[in-house]
C-alpha cells in the first residue's frame, strides 16, 4: 500500500498518547484533502476517474491503532459514492513517511545546521520579488484549499441530507401503503380531515416523476371531486367545524396539494400530451381531475383563495402553465375546435381573474413570471383557449394587463421568455394576443384608459430585423381596430390644444408632457407594427403631424429643447430633447410624402409649408450630424443582432438608429421634391463640415465617422465630394483586382452593322473573372474587312458607346420612351425578343462594367499604354467612365437603388393618366357611377389584356371608400409592377460587378449625371487649360491659337463629335477635364519642312491616349474644314 494514508496506518510500534493525537489530527487533514480532490475536479464529472486500491494489512495494525482505523472506516462509509466511484484516482502522493515524520513530528534534534552555498552567495540575498511572488502564491494556495474544504463539507452535507430525505420518504411511503393500500383503495373522504395522516404523508413523499405517486394523487383528487359533487362544502372537508383554529394547517395542506397537482401535470406533460386541453367533462382523464382539483382549491369564495394563489405565484405557476399549454398544442397556427371550456381554462380564468379583488394580500411576484409575459406571449393563444378569451374580454381583464405591461417593461430588462421558434418572437405574440382584446378597450370613446397611462404597451419591444410568421402578421394586422391609434393619439394631444400658445412661444409643461407621451407610445408602435397599417391613419385622421412640427419648430427657433419628463424616465436625462419628436415626426412625414401628389405638396403645402421646409432641412442636418459625428463615439452604429437580449432592444441606441434612418430618408425625399420643382438651393442640403478635403479623405478610408455619414446620410455631402469618393473606391477596387495577367485572354471580332448581336453572343456568357480581365476588340467594316486600328483602349471605348446606343434604341424593342423622350424598359419586350431577359441582364452588365477591362491594352500606334493612375471620373459606363448619352426615366433609375415608385412619379411616365387619377381623387360626385373596377388594361402591339390590381378586382367596383387605394394601385402597377421582371434582370447584371453601396451614395438625378454627364455645353476653356502639346507645338503657337478659336466656334453638336473623335466618348469627365487620364494632347503631324501634301492630310487621333494628331494648317478656314470632315466621316479606325 502506497501514499500518506498507508504510512499513517502501517504503524509498527505502539504510539504514545501525544503521537496518537498527532496521528488523529493528520488523519482528519488527509481525509479532508481526500474529499476535496473530488469537489475540485476539472472534468465533467464531480469525481476523479479511478478507484484507489486501499489494501490494509491487518498484521501491521496494533491494538492502539484499531480505534483510529474504525474512525477512518466510518468516515469513509459516509461517502460511499466517493469511495466506490469508478472515477476516483487522485489519492496518490510522492511524499514518504520520512517527509511526514520530518514535517509533522519532533525528532529530538534541536540543532540547526548552517547551510553553506558553495556558489559564493548567501541564501539571504535571494531576490525580493521572488519571495513576494512565492508568498502570494502560498496565500492563494491556502485560500483555494479553504474553499475546496468548504465545498467538500457542503457536498457531504447535501448528500447526507438527500439520502436522509430519500430514506424518510421511502419509510413514510411504506407506512402510507400499509395504512391506505398500495393504490389508495382504503382511503375515503374522511382522509382529508385535519387529524388524518393521509394528506400529510402523501404530500411529504410525493414525487412528480414517480408514476405510482402520481396515481395516488389522482386517486385523492377524484375522492375530493366526488365529495364536492355530493356535499359541496370543501372547507368542512379539510378543517372540520373549526377552521379559524386550524387555518394554518389547512391552508398549508391546500397550497401543497394544489401545487402538487400542477407539478404532476408539468413533469408528465409529454406523456399526457394529447390530454392536456381536454374539456372538464372528461373527468376520467387524470389531467382533467388534477386541473379541476386546482380550480376547486382556488375558488374565489374560499377563505384561503388569496393565500393559495400567492403561494402558486411565488412558485412560477404561469411558467408551468405556459409549458403545459405549449406541450398540449397540436399545431401552433391551427385553431382547435371545442364545444366546452377545457379544465386548464378553468384554472387560468380563476388565476387571472384574481387581480384587483379586495381584500388581496398577494405579494408582488417577479415580473418575469407573470401572466402577461408567460401566457400572453404564447403564439395564437386565443386559437387554443377560445373560452378563456371570452372571459378575459368580458371581464375587462385586458385593461389591467395592458397597464401591467406598461408599468413593467420600461423598468425591467430581459423579462420576455425565449422564442419558441424564430418566426414567433415573444414580443410579437404578446402584441398580437393583446390587440385581439385591446381594440375595444382603446376605441371605446367613453374609455379613459388611454388618458391615464401614457406609456406604450410594448415599451421594451421592437420588431427590428425579425422575420415574423405570415400567420402572426395576419393576426396582428386583423386585430388592429381602425380607431385604436386615432382615439389614443387624439386623447393624448388634447393637452396641447387649450394652451393658447403663439407661433413662437416656448412649449408649456402640459404640452411637453403630452408630446412626450405621444412620442414614447408611437416610437415603440412604429418599431412593432407594420407601417402601412398605422401611418396613413395617423397622417390623415389625427393632428399629429402639424402638432409635432409646430412643437419642433418652436423649440428650434427658441434654440433650446425641453428635458424628458417622468413619462420617459427610462430614457437617460442627457439624451437630446429633439430625439424622440424627430424619431416620430420623420417616419410619419416620410410616409405621407410617398402618397401626396404635386398639387398637395406645392400648392396646398400640406402638412408643412414650403417656406418652412428649409428650416426643417436645417434641423434634420444638425440632428444627423449630432447622431453620426458627435454622438458616434458613444453609441454603436451596428444593428443589433437577433441574439441580442430583450433588454437591449429598446435603448437610446435603438432610438438613435431608427431616427437616423428616418431622417436620412426624409432628407432624400425632400431633395427629390426639390429636384422636381426647386424651392430651395441644392447646396442647402449639404453640411458645411462635409466639404473639407479632410472629410473626403476620411470618408474614403472606411471605418470612420465620415464614412458612416457617407453611408447613412450621403446627401449631407456635396455631390462633387461624393463623386471623388466614388472614383477613389473604383481605384481601390481596380487595385484589389489588379492581379490579372497582362496577356489578353478574350479577343472578339465585332461587325459594325451587327454590333449588338455579335457583342451579346460573344460576351454575355463570360465569367466574372473574364469580365474583370482585359478584353480586346477589333471591328469588321461593312465589306467584311477588319479595321486597321489597334485596340489600346480607344477602340473599346468606341465599341462601348456604339453598342449601348444600339441596344437602348427604342427601335430595337427593349426600351420605350416617355413623352419627354426618357427611356424605360418595354413592358412588352417578351413579344419582341425571345431572349429579352438575357438581353436586359447583359445591358445591365454593360452599364455597370467592372474594373479591369482594358487595364493592360497596349497598342503599337504611337506606343500608347492606357494608364489608370487617377481616373477620378466614372469610367466606362459608370465604372470605366465612358459617359453615354442615354437619358433614363427617373422611375427606372430608382430601380437601380431598389426603390419603389409612387403616385408623384407617374407624370414622368404618363402625364395624361396622372391627370385622370387626380381628377378621380378630387371627384365630388358618386365615384361608383363611373363604372370603374380594380383592373388595369394593357395594350401592347395591338393585344389588349386586363390584369387585376388585387385578387377579385374584376368584380370589385371603385367607390368613394376605396378610390384612394385604387389610385395608388394603378400608379404602382404602371411604375413598378409592369416593368418588375425587366428591371430585376437589368439590376442583377448591373449589380454583378457594381457594389450597391456605391450607388446608394447618389439619388436618381445624380445617377443620370454619372451615366451621361452634364447636359451643359462643353467647357472649351477647361479643356484648353488641361491640354499638353508635343512635336513642336506649345500653348502660344500660332496653329494652336487658331485651333482653339475654331473649336470654340463649333456648335455643341460638333464639339461633342470632336470630343468623341479624340477620346472615344462624346462627353467629358464629370468633374472637369483635369481628371481626364491621360491628359488631352495635341501632336504636330508634320515634319519641320512642311510639304503641300502634309497640309492636305486630315487630322487623326489615338483615342487610347486622348491624342490629336494635327497638321499645321495655314488658315482657320482650312482647319475648320478639315476638322469637320474628319470628325463627321464616321470612318471608324481606318484613319489611324
Amino acid at each position: 500500500m502506497k501514499g500518506p494514508l498507508c504510512n499513517l496506518i502501517d504503524l509498527k510500534s505502539s504510539p504514545s498518547p501525544q503521537l496518537t493525537r498527532c496521528f488523529r489530527h493528520r488523519r482528519d487533514s488527509l481525509l479532508g484533502h481526500f474529499l476535496l480532490s473530488f469537489s475540485s475536479s476539472s472534468s465533467s464529472s464531480l469525481f476523479p476517474r479511478r478507484t484507489p486500491r486501499i489494501s490494509i494489512s491487518r498484521s501491521l495494525l496494533q491494538a492502539q491503532a484499531a480505534p483510529t482505523l474504525g474512525v477512518i472506516s466510518r468516515r469513509f462509509a459516509t461517502v460511499p459514492r466517493l469511495i466506490h466511484s469508478p472515477r476516483c484516482n487522485s489519492i496518490r502522493s510522492s511524499h514518504s513517511w520520512n517527509a511526514y515524520r520530518g514535517g509533522m513530528f519532533f525528532m529530538g534534534d534541536a540543532s540547526t545546521r548552517k547551510r553553506v552555498d558553495l556558489g559564493g552567495r548567501s541564501s539571504k540575498e535571494s531576490d525580493r520579488q521572488v519571495l513576494l511572488e512565492q508568498a502570494r502564491l502560498d496565500r492563494k494556495r491556502r485560500l483555494v484549499h479553504r474553499q475546496q474544504t468548504s465545498a467538500a463539507i457542503k457536498i457531504q452535507k447535501c448528500f447526507r441530507g438527500m439520502k436522509d430525505v430519500k430514506m424518510a420518504r421511502t419509510e413514510v411511503r411504506e407506512q402510507f401503503h400499509a395504512t391506505y393500500g398500495d393504490h389508495g383503495e382504503k382511503a375515503d373522504w374522511h382522509c382529508f380531515g385535519p387529524d388524518s395522516e393521509f394528506l400529510r404523508q402523501l404530500l411529504f413523499f410525493f414525487t412528480a416523476n414517480n408514476t405510482s405517486d402520481v396515481a395516488l394523487l389522482v386517486k385523492a383528487c377524484r375522492l375530493l371531486l366526488q365529495h364536492l359533487q355530493q356535499s359541496g362544502n370543501i372547507v368542512t372537508l379539510f378543517a372540520g367545524l373549526d377552521y379559524p383554529q386550524k387555518n394554518s394547517l389547512v391552508d398549508l395542506r391546500v397550497k401543497k396539494l394544489a401545487y402538487a397537482c400542477l407539478q404532476a401535470i408539468f413533469h408528465n406533460r409529454n406523456h399526457y400530451k394529447n390530454k392536456l386541453l381536454m374539456p372538464s367533462t372528461c373527468s376520467h382523464w387524470p389531467t382533467v381531475a388534477l386541473f379541476e382539483t386546482v380550480a376547486c382549491l382556488t375558488n374565489p369564495e374560499l377563505p384561503w383563495n388569496c393565500s393559495v394563489i400567492d403561494y402558486l405565484m411565488e412558485r412560477k405557476v404561469f411558467l408551468l402553465l405556459r409549458c403545459i399549454i405549449l406541450a398540449g398544442v397540436q399545431d401552433v397556427k391551427s385553431p382547435e375546435l371545442r364545444v366546452s371550456a377545457s379544465a386548464l381554462e378553468h384554472v387560468l380564468i380563476i388565476l387571472v381573474s384574481h387581480v384587483g379583488q379586495q381584500p388581496c394580500h398577494c405579494s408582488n411576484a417577479d415580473p418575469r413570471w407573470n401572466f402577461s409575459l408567460q401566457i400572453l406571449s404564447i403564439p395564437f393563444l386565443w386559437h387554443h383557449l377560445p373560452f378563456f378569451k371570452e372571459v378575459f374580454w368580458s371581464k375587462g381583464l385586458g385593461r389591467h394587463y395592458i397597464h401591467q405591461m406598461a408599468n413593467v417593461l420600461p423598468s425591467h430588462a430581459g423579462v420576455l421568455p425565449d422564442y419558441i421558434v424564430q418566426e414567433y418572437p415573444g414580443y410579437a405574440c404578446l402584441l398580437g394576443n393583446l390587440l385581439e382584446v385591446a381594440g375595444v378597450v382603446f376605441s371605446d370613446p367613453s374609455s379613459t384608459y388611454h388618458t391615464e397611462y401614457s406609456e406604450p404597451v410594448d415599451d421594451e419591444l421592437t420588431m427590428d430585423d425579425e422575420v415574423l410568421s405570415p400567420d402572426l402578421q395576419k393576426q396582428i394586422s386583423s386585430s388592429i381596430d381602425s380607431r385604436l391609434l386615432q382615439h389614443l393619439v387624439n386623447a393624448l394631444l388634447k393637452a396641447t390644444y387649450p394652451t393658447g400658445y403663439s407661433d413662437k412661444a416656448w412649449p408649456s409643461n402640459v404640452e411637453v408632457e403630452a408630446i412626450s407621451a405621444v412620442c414614447t407610445f408611437l416610437h415603440v408602435t412604429f418599431c412593432t407594427l407594420p407601417h402601412e397599417l398605422i401611418m396613413t391613419l395617423l397622417a390623415y385622421r389625427t393632428e399629429l403631424l402639424p402638432t409635432l412640427w409646430n412643437y419642433i419648430k418652436r423649440c428650434h427657433e427658441n434654440q433650446r429643447w425641453p428635458f424628458y419628463s417622468t413619462l420617459t424616465a427610462h430614457i437617460p436625462g442627457d439624451t437630446p430633447g429633439w430625439l424622440l419628436p424627430l424619431a416620430v415626426f420623420c417616419p410619419l412625414y416620410k410616409h405621407m410624402l410617398k402618397f401626396v401628389d404635386t398639387e398637395e405638396f406645392y400648392e396646398q403645402e400640406t402638412p408643412v409649408k414650403i417656406e418652412d421646409i428649409p428650416s426643417l432641412v436645417i434641423i434634420i442636418k444638425q440632428a444627423l450630424w449630432q447622431l453620426l459625428w458627435t454622438i458616434h463615439g458613444h453609441v454603436s452604429t451596428q444593428k443589433p443582432s437577433r441574439s441580442v437580449p430583450d433588454d437591449k432592444k429598446l435603448s437610446v441606441e435603438l432610438i438613435n438608429r431608427k431616427a437616423r434612418v428616418a431622417m436620412s430618408e426624409l432628407l432624400s425625399q425632400l431633395q427629390d421634391w426639390n429636384n422636381r420643382r426647386q424651392f430651395m438651393s441644392a447646396d442647402d442640403f449639404h453640411l458645411q463640415e462635409a466639404r473639407s478635403e479632410t472629410f473626403v479623405s476620411q470618408a474614403s478610408l472606411g471605418n470612420t465617422r465620415a464614412s458612416d455619414i457617407l453611408k447613412q446620410a450621403p446627401f449631407l455631402v456635396p455631390f462633387t465630394s461624393r463623386v471623388e469618393i466614388f472614383t477613389s473606391e473604383l481605384v481601390a477596387s481596380r487595385q484589389r483586382s489588379g492581379a490579372h495577367p497582362a496577356l489578353v485572354r478574350c479577343r472578339f471580332r465585332i461587325r459594325r452593322n451587327r454590333i449588338l448581336e455579335d457583342a451579346f453572343n460573344q460576351l454575355h456568357a463570360l465569367s466574372e473573372d473574364d469580365l474583370r480581365g482585359p478584353i480586346r476588340i477589333s471591328f469588321v467594316n461593312e465589306f467584311g474587312v477588319e479595321e486597321a486600328g489597334i485596340d489600346g483602349g480607344g477602340i473599346f471605348k468606341d465599341f462601348m458607346e456604339n453598342i449601348i446606343q444600339a441596344a437602348f434604341d427604342v427601335q430595337y424593342g427593349l426600351f420605350k420612351e416617355t413623352p419627354d423622350h426618357l427611356l424605360y424598359p418595354n413592358p412588352g419586350s417578351a413579344l419582341v425578343h425571345e431572349q429579352h431577359l438575357q438581353f436586359f441582364h447583359f445591358l445591365g452588365t454593360l452599364l455597370g462594367k467592372p474594373p479591369g477591362w482594358n487595364l493592360h491594352h497596349q497598342g503599337t500606334g504611337g506606343g500608347c499604354r492606357l494608364q489608370w493612375a487617377k481616373p477620378l471620373m466614372p469610367w466606362l459606363a459608370m465604372y470605366e467612365g465612358i459617359l453615354v448619352d442615354i437619358p433614363f426615366a427617373t422611375f427606372f433609375l430608382s430601380k437601380l437603388k431598389e426603390k419603389s415608385n409612387f403616385l408623384h412619379d407617374l407624370p414622368s411616365l404618363d402625364p395624361e393618366l396622372y391627370r385622370h387619377l387626380l381628377f378621380l381623387k378630387h371627384y365630388k360626385g358618386d365615384v361608383s357611377e363611373l363604372e370603374l373596377y380594380f383592373v388595369a388594361v394593357n395594350n401592347e402591339y395591338g393585344e389588349q389584356t386586363e390584369e387585376e390590381l388585387i385578387p377579385g378586382g374584376k368584380n370589385l367596383r371603385v367607390t368613394k371608400d376605396n378610390v384612394i387605394s385604387f389610385i395608388h394601385l394603378v400608379a404602382n402597377y404602371r411604375l413598378n409592377f409592369q416593368i418588375r421582371i425587366q428591371s430585376l434582370h437589368f439590376l442583377r447584371g448591373f449589380q454583378q460587378l457594381i457594389q450597391k453601396e456605391w450607388i446608394e451614395m447618389f439619388n436618381e438625378h445624380e445617377i443620370q449625371l454619372l451615366i451621361s454627364g452634364s447636359l451643359e455645353s462643353m467647357n472649351v476653356d477647361d479643356l484648353r487649360s488641361n491640354t499638353r502639346y508635343t512635336g513642336g507645338y506649345h500653348h502660344e503657337h500660332q496653329v494652336i491659337e487658331m485651333f482653339w478659336e475654331v473649336l470654340k466656334s463649333f456648335s455643341l453638336e460638333y464639339q461633342k463629335k470632336f470630343l468623341k473623335f479624340v477620346t472615344g466618348c462624346s462627353r467629358g469627365p464629370l468633374l472637369g477635364f483635369k481628371y481626364l487620364e491621360p491628359k488631352f494632347c495635341i501632336l504636330r503631324a508634320a515634319p519641320l519642312d512642311v510639304a503641300e501634301e502634309d497640309l492636305d492630310r486630315l487630322p487623326t487621333s489615338a483615342t487610347c491616349m486622348n491624342l490629336l494628331k494635327l497638321p499645321p494648317y495655314q488658315s482657320k478656314a482650312q482647319m475648320q474644314t478639315k476638322l469637320i470632315y474628319a470628325i463627321s466621316a464616321d470612318a471608324g479606325f481606318d484613319l489611324s
